[in-house]
């Protein structure tokens, strides 16, 4: 007899899908579960139970049908038994006063326990149960049970009602993955053959995935990286391996790319639904954005339309773009971001920023709250989750704006002022510990803080609901988040933390800061199946291998170039120092490399800097040494039209010399594609070692202690993965044929060349005086 196929769901995510209805909260609701709150609160509660307390009880319970088997889990807070008496428990904490707390508090907040009530009285053959809210203010510790007695029959004519409401969801879900996956199982390759490398990444991602594994790719330009972890990964799906996949990128562009890839598989009749996640602020309809029902109509009444805009949407597309989420947003008068989330539940693919899987604040919980899911995570520009990933995990506030709004709130709301005064009162004191320097690091976590902002939370969230239906000054709703993101990064912080206090400027800044992410990717990975780190600069590998959460049975690999190692050409001006105090020395022979490199052949040239200060200076130099040559120059907050007016400027089949100055790390040193000769070479200066700082300083100091690489771990490798990531933009197909110009005399030492990928080797050493006879030699080889 065959194998019915399994779906399933979590009680929490069936219970809100369901009964859910109304407005979008505006943020400020009473009970804060989202905001401070989190395992402390349970664990808590939990441990101060006798023996007759039974914590985090996993439950589960299955319906058959005709052709499928449906799963409803979840993991009730607690099961307290007194004799014959079994109570489950439901932990909820909040904000709200506790006596405000009735049993119409939160019907959802019932329906779940009841759930939970149902399936464990089922398990244990029991006539009746209790169920108990137990809320826990967070502010003043003051706990409140509320208990019902329910019958089995009560409870699973409820749950089997709630089942029944969720049926129709269920027949399409199953009827769509019939279709889904014998549209996979004839898909091909779609392209006719596979490119040198291609084959052998999309092998190891599929191994990868079915055998439950993380791989770490260093996979150069050309390759074709994202089709090549799709496709199997897609595959994988059609067998079963894997639920659902999350396509995880830093930049819009490499998001644009993944949704090509797919577009590309529908070509080739392949039926997937993917959903691409933007930010709010930007698919937001509104000119600013305030979910307050009070403010914004597509936020009044959006639960109440959600499900058919969902439905609508499911039956009459498969990619789930901005373009198609707006549309049938409007359609159903709904918020485009709200809703974009939904479709996530729904979505076979979904291509988000890093951000809605690692990071804590803005995760999204209907999918890592729990134990996860059988999902693969495809980690595209994986070098760039470095330093995203400290960003994600840290937090960070200043003391001007406590001291501001205290005063404008003095007379109006005296609690929230002297909130905000303590606060205010206990950053000062942080100040007074810098003294003479411009920092302090605390080597130990401070409490007072926590409660401080705490007390601030619970009465701005008073002061919120009051405030209701006017109009809230968005840098005090600012400092309000910030609290919260402070709040809940002090609930994960440990040995991998520090904390600092800085001066800056007029002000004083306390941080929470990450200095080692690898245990907290770590953590969210396990809420997966598998994950496929790449990049083209995943080097060197056992340092992203040790940041991005890597394990001992990981697999790794390395592929080369497809492109002929003969089409570029490798020179290393080892004859300047570009190191701070000398590149005022520098700046000249600069230039005349830059002229060398265009006299031996015209073209279009990007010149790569380690800063602004540093390019303007060279830049200047240049154009007044050289003023009949073209040079255009980045500046910095360039807009998206900016980008690309500059792109444009460096055209196919070039008539003289275009030559873009601009700056490492910056938006023109990665994600651009100038193929062809719309690029012929690349210019380096430097080695890209991020600016001296305290951040950069307490990093090296941590990896210093911790495995004697400080210097590298903080400043050289992130350093040379920008000069690796520049030099990229220059080949980009088979065609491509250019030069890459290295200055700078660390480029020659050997553990800077031990870091260049092999594909740069051999290099040759130059000097402006025997540069021209290179180059010539290259261009004459290629006409």
């Amino acid at each position: 007899m065959a194998i019915k196929q399994e779906i399933k769901i979590s009680v929490r995510n069936l219970v809100e899908f369901i009964l859910r209805s109304g407005d979008i909260d505006s943020g400020f609701v009473r009970s804060s579960n989202r905001a401070v709150e989190g395992t402390r609160i349970h664990k808590k509660i939990q441990g101060s139970s006798d023996e007759s307390y039974e914590p985090e009880v996993t439950l589960k319970y299955e319906i058959e049908y005709n052709n499928y088997v449906l799963a409803v889990e979840g993991r009730a807070d607690g099961i307290i038994k007194e004799g014959d008496v079994i109570t489950i428990d439901e932990i909820k904490s909040t904000t709200a006063p506790i006596e405000i707390i009735d049993e119409d508090f939160n019907p959802l907040h019932w329906a779940q326990a009841k759930c939970y009530a149902f399936i464990y009285a089922d398990e244990n053959s029991l006539s009746n149960i209790n169920v108990q809210l137990t809320y826990y203010n967070i502010d003043t510790d003051e706990i409140k049970y509320i208990v019902k007695e329910y019958t089995f029959e009560e409870l699973r004519e409820f749950f089997l009602r709630l089942i029944q409401k969720y049926s129709i969801w269920l027949e399409l879900q199953y009827q769509w993955d019939i279709e889904r996956d014998e549209s996979i199982k004839n898909l091909n390759f779609p392209y006719e053959s596979y490119r040198k490398g291609q084959r052998k990444l999309a092998v190891a991602v599929y191994r990868t995935i079915v055998n439950e594994k993380k791989l770490y790719a260093q996979a150069p330009t050309g390759i074709g990286k994202t089709i090549s972890t799709v496709f199997p990964a897609v595959k994988a799906m059609g067998e079963g391996h894997i639920s659902k996949i999350f396509y995880l990128t830093a930049k819009t562009i490499t998001r644009t790319v993944a949704q090509d890839a797919f577009a590309l598989m529908r070509q080739n009749k392949l039926r997937l639904k993917t959903v691409t996640i933007t930010a709010k602020e930007k698919i937001c309809f509104k000119e600013k954005t305030n979910c307050s029902p009070d403010v914004c109509e597509y936020a009044k009444g959006h639960f109440d339309r959600v499900n058919a805009a969902i439905q609508d949407i499911l039956k009459n597309e498969d990619d789930f773009n901005r373009e198609t989420i707006e549309k049938y947003a409007k359609t159903h008068w709904v918020c485009p971001f709200e809703y974009s989330l939904d479709l996530t539940i729904w979505a076979d693919a979904v291509i988000c920023d890093y951000n809605y899987v690692f990071d804590p604040r803005v995760q999204l919980k209907r999918f890592f709250a729990e134990k996860g899911g059988d999902y693969a995570f495809l980690i595209d520009e994986a070098h760039n989750l470095v330093d995203r990933s400290r960003e994600m995990f840290s937090a960070e506030l200043y003391k001007k704006p406590f001291l501001d709004f205290k005063k404008g709130v003095k007379n109006t709301y005296p609690k929230l002022s002297k909130a905000l005064n303590k606060v205010n009162q206990y950053m000062l004191s942080l100040k007074k510990l810098c003294e003479n320097e411009e920092y302090y690091i605390k080597e130990e976590l401070d409490n007072d803080i926590y409660y401080l902002l705490r007390k601030f939370i619970s009465e701005c969230e008073e002061y919120l609901i009051k405030e209701q239906g006017t109009e809230i000054n968005e840098d005090f709703l600012k400092l309000y988040f910030d609290a919260i993101s402070f709040t809940r990064i002090y609930e994960i912080y440990d040995e991998r933390y520090i904390t600092y206090v800085e001066k800056v400027n007029d002000d004083v800044k306390i941080k929470l800061f990450c200095l080692d992410p690898s245990k907290l990717l770590r953590d969210t990975l396990v809420k997966g199946k598998s994950a496929v780190f790449f990049s083209a600069t995943l080097l060197p590998m056992e340092y992203h291998h040790n940041i991005l959460g890597g394990d001992e049975d990981d697999y790794r690999i390395y592929l080369d170039s497809p492109f002929p190692d003969r089409n570029k050409c490798v020179l290393i001006g080892d004859n300047i120092s570009t190191r701070y105090k000398e590149r005022d020395k520098s700046y000249t022979h600069i230039a005349q490399y830059i002229n060398s490199v265009l006299m031996a052949k015209s073209g279009n040239y990007l010149i790569f800097f380690p800063s602004y200060k540093y390019m303007n200076s060279v830049y200047d130099v240049f154009t007044h040494k050289y003023p009949e040559l073209q040079a255009y120059i980045q500046s910095p907050n360039m807009s998206e039209d900016e980008r690309e007016d500059f792109l444009s400027l460096f055209r196919i089949n070039p008539q003289g010399n275009t030559i873009g100055f601009c700056v490492l790390g910056g938006v023109f040193s990665e994600g651009i594609d100038l193929k062809e000769d719309r690029l012929i070479g690349v210019i380096v200066v430097g080695v890209g070692l991020p600016q001296i700082c305290l951040e950069r300083n307490i990093i090296k100091d941590y990896f210093q202690n911790k495995n004697n690489l400080g210097f590298e771990y903080s400043y050289m490798y992130p350093g040379m993965n920008k000069v690796l990531q520049a030099a990229g933009r220059l080949i980009r197909t088979d065609d491509d044929k250019g030069i890459i110009l290295l200055i700078d005399e660390r480029f020659s030492y050997k553990t800077y060349q031990g870091l260049l990928p092999k594909e740069w080797f051999p290099n040759i050493r130059t000097t402006n005086n025997n540069i021209v006879k290179y180059l010539d030699e290259f261009w004459d080889r290629h006409g």
